[in-house]
């Protein structure tokens, strides 16, 4: 029975490690994928979904206005049977396309795998991580460390100097030059005060390697 899938953690688990790993599979075994990816992340170029360690795959670009239960269906039309959706970065969904999802599956009866982040920098949910919590039917978190050794949950958004910053839009793509993950306790050391407080040196070093 298809279901609907979400992989969450902080940055730099392996999220989309994760996701190419998954369609390698599937390809492996004669089975078509298709993968999306938010129009927002360029990172890597238009419609690239690459990891950390080097793994890439081309990916469907979407934007927020756009319908993926339409967009699936249309895949299959032009390209025949579809085994699995894979959808990159995930907690850029809006609510409507998290319940696109949920109709690829129940009504298609297509597997979704959705990799993506639970909370921003400021420790509050993404809407589509809400969402995808609150709608899907396995939560699967993909575990990371804080350099404290601790498991980490959170995510701090840190300036070109260093400094984490709490106050800002939701969403601003970057990578480890801009982010770190950390402990839900080192997040509160962190964060405390005025929001500008720099971050230890240990920190830095394992935000950019891990």
């Amino acid at each position: 029975m298809a279901k609907l899938y979400f992989y969450y953690s902080a940055m730099n688990a392996g999220k989309t490690t994760t996701l190419l790993q998954s369609a390698h599979n599937y390809h492996e075994r004669g089975m078509r994928t298709l993968i999306l990816t938010p129009a927002l992340d360029n990172r890597y170029g238009e419609g690239v979904v690459a990891s950390r360690i080097g793994l890439k795959a081309a990916g469907r670009r979407f934007s927020s206005e756009e319908d993926l239960l339409a967009m699936t269906q249309g895949d299959i039309a032009e390209r025949g049977a579809l085994h699995c959706v894979l959808v990159d970065e995930a907690q850029f969904l809006s609510r409507a396309q998290v319940w696109q999802l949920s109709d690829v599956v129940d009504r298609l009866g297509i597997p979704v795998l959705a990799y993506g982040l639970r909370t921003d920098f400021r420790g509050e949910l993404f809407e589509g991580s809400k969402y995808l919590l609150a709608w899907a039917d396995n939560l699967d978190e993909i575990k990371t460390i804080c350099h404290t050794g601790r498991k980490a949950t959170m995510v701090v958004r840190v300036d070109e100097q260093g400094h984490a910053v709490t106050q800002g839009p939701q969403v601003e793509i970057g990578g480890n030059d801009r982010y770190v993950s950390v402990s839900r306790a080192e997040f509160k050391k962190i964060t405390a005060g005025d929001g500008r407080i720099e971050l230890q040196q240990s920190v830095l070093p394992l935000g950019n390697n891990a």
